[in-house]
């Protein structure tokens, strides 16, 4: 049984409530949510376990809806990552650390106002996305959402089921979704209807089918996020720089956004 953890001024005490293994190296779980705990879809928080004289903390993004009772969070499996190694073996009624100061620039505060939003994310990148995508406000300030994942194997698409169906189970967006959002998932690795990298689908044109606009991007009209492998979001910003796009951030809101914390 796991020793009980005590809370401090940084960090609560909070229970896990499900574990989800979508396959051998990757894994989804949610935990209690403080009733004081506030937070702005996209942003991340600490989460962690005790170490040998404080405690194991990374940046996990939050991956629930704002509104939700629970926080849900998308991991990999590191065999000897000295944190994911023993959180991949965590099971309901488990206790885990958590901050208690969200923070992060994948928000909506950090974007101009725009009408398309794409939605950009490589492996667990999918993560502020999906919480991202079912806030109400998303879907009133800009007219169409587009979600893209690009992942090496198909078992790789997290929440594949829920975003297929257009958030037709989400009660608050739901009628939004079907109209203003688009899923679009991506496999590099093995055969599926889409392929490629990002990159390769902004260039082909693919990012573009079925929307609204014209068939390249746009910094009058298109906002942008970017979220997971370092390589794509240094490869893409560099492209978006290069055809009159700026970063923005909390201070300062521009046409995109990274975050910075985990880019470095």
């Amino acid at each position: 049984m796991q020793p009980a953890l005590a809370p401090s001024t940084a960090l609560s005490v909070e229970e896990v409530r499900s574990v989800r293994h979508w396959n051998e190296h990757l894994f989804s779980f949610s935990i209690t949510r403080p009733a004081s705990f506030r937070f702005r879809s996209g942003e991340f928080v600490m989460i962690g376990l005790p170490g040998d004289n404080r405690p194991l903390l990374r940046a996990y993004s939050i991956a629930s809806p704002a509104y939700s009772d629970e926080l849900e969070f998308l991991s990999i499996k590191v065999p000897d990552g000295p944190l994911t190694s023993r959180l991949q073996k965590i099971q309901p009624g488990d206790q885990l650390f958590l901050g208690r100061k969200p923070t992060g620039t994948l928000v909506t505060d950090a974007l101009l106002p725009g009408k398309r939003l794409f939605l950009l994310s490589t492996g667990t990148g999918l993560a502020p996305f999906l919480s991202l995508v079912r806030d109400p406000d998303v879907y009133e300030y800009y007219e169409q959402i587009v979600l893209v994942h690009c992942v090496r194997h198909v078992s790789d698409l997290a929440f594949r089921d829920v975003l297929e169906a257009q958030l037709a189970d989400d009660p608050l967006v739901q009628d939004q979704a079907l109209v203003q959002f688009s899923y679009l998932p991506t496999v590099t690795r093995e055969p599926f209807h889409t392929s490629g990298r990002i990159p390769a689908l902004i260039e082909s044109g693919r990012l573009f089918d079925g929307l609204n606009g014209p068939r390249h991007l746009d910094p009058e009209t298109d906002r942008i996020m970017l979220c997971g492998s370092m390589d794509m979001i240094r490869d893409l910003a560099a492209q978006f720089d290069g055809i009159g796009f700026e970063e923005g951030s909390n201070a300062k809101p521009g046409h995109y956004v990274i975050e910075r914390a985990f880019v470095g």
